[in-house]
């Protein structure tokens, strides 16, 4: 009962999978993401955009990760309303998902009837694809080395897990020691209080180390005025106090949305959150630079320029969570 609401839901076997072709363990994670993007309502469409995607791209085999980056992409075209055919069309221009660019560069293999060449050149916007195995390209590493260069931005000494998981996943090794220095190992909290919290007059116990167990209960809350809430505990005994940020108590994104027609405008092409900005007003740039990137659900999109010009304006900064269409930067 405490993972329900991870599950998708099915209560029997579908003949849809005939149709949209997803990998069974595909179902529920595609489900979070669309979840998470705003587009739970439109899973039927999500489902058939992927039968669609698996098409375009010559209908590979579909498994870890190419069912992802199938995934990614049915979601980026149900978000933005694209149809397949406005997809292939070269006279188009689309800042696709990063994970479908890798595909078609061959960073994940090659399928061995090769790939739609026409969508291939699209994708890549004349990028040259590998033309061989991608990990006879990867340069040498210096584990003791990069080891040294772990710690120190970790402040402390790390194992050997954690060097693995760098190297392998630098970006989300690096987002998990981030949160970890901030909260702490919650992999103790129990399961039900991760996920749901606790209920007033609700107690738990937590085994911090052998021997030490710490008993937090939930006293009650108070609403404050300025889009917070005051927790009362008590943990061991000892009266404690906590402020905390009310969720979904931060205003409508009050950011202007993008002119679809307006050629100085870039818009955001899904909901998520700003990962990097690239350029800064009164930066020229060149058709293909990137401007910045988004990331949402484990999908991330470079936005690039779609001609050269200057920058007059940036809307976001790095970490700003934005909705669809919102208006990212302004050219001259």
């Amino acid at each position: 009962r405490s993972y329900a609401p991870f599950e998708a839901d099915m209560r029997a076997g579908t003949a849809a999978v005939y149709h949209h072709e997803m990998p069974g363990g595909q179902v529920t994670n595609l489900r979070e993401q669309a979840r998470s993007l705003g587009l739970e309502a439109r899973w039927p469409e999500v489902a058939a955009a992927y039968a669609q995607v698996n098409l375009l791209f010559g209908d590979i085999v579909k498994v870890t990760p190419t069912s992802k980056v199938v995934g990614d992409m049915a979601l980026f075209m149900v978000s933005n309303d694209l149809t397949p055919a406005q997809v292939a069309d070269p006279q188009r221009a689309i800042d696709f998902p990063d994970s479908v660019v890798s595909l078609f560069k061959g960073e994940l293999g090659y399928p061995a009837h090769g790939f739609p060449e026409a969508l291939q050149r699209k994708v890549l916007k004349g990028a040259p694809a590998l033309t061989q195995r991608a990990g006879a390209l990867l340069p040498a590493v210096d584990l003791a080395a990069e080891q040294q260069r772990l710690a120190a931005s970790l402040g402390r000494e790390c194992t050997e897990q954690e060097l693995a998981s760098h190297l392998m996943y630098p970006k989300v090794f690096k987002d998990f020691a981030a949160h970890s220095a901030r909260f702490g190992d919650v992999s103790i909290l129990p399961t039900s209080a991760f996920f749901y919290g606790l209920k007033e007059g609700e107690e738990v116990c937590i085994e911090l180390e052998r021997g030490k167990t710490l008993i937090v209960q939930l006293l009650g809350r108070a609403d404050t005025d300025d889009g917070h809430v005051k927790l009362f505990f008590e943990l061991n005994g000892q009266a404690r106090v906590i402020k905390v940020a009310k969720a979904g108590a931060a205003a409508a994104s009050a950011q202007p949305k993008a002119e679809e027609d307006n050629p100085h405008h870039v818009g955001a092409p899904m909901p998520g959150m700003v990962s990097t900005v690239l350029v800064a007003p009164g930066q020229r740039v060149q058709q293909g630079d990137t401007l910045l990137t988004i990331e949402a659900m484990k999908m991330e999109v470079a936005i690039k320029a779609e001609r050269d010009g200057v920058i007059q304006q940036v809307l976001v900064a790095s970490g700003k969570r934005i909705a669809n269409k919102d208006l990212l930067a302004v050219f001259v």
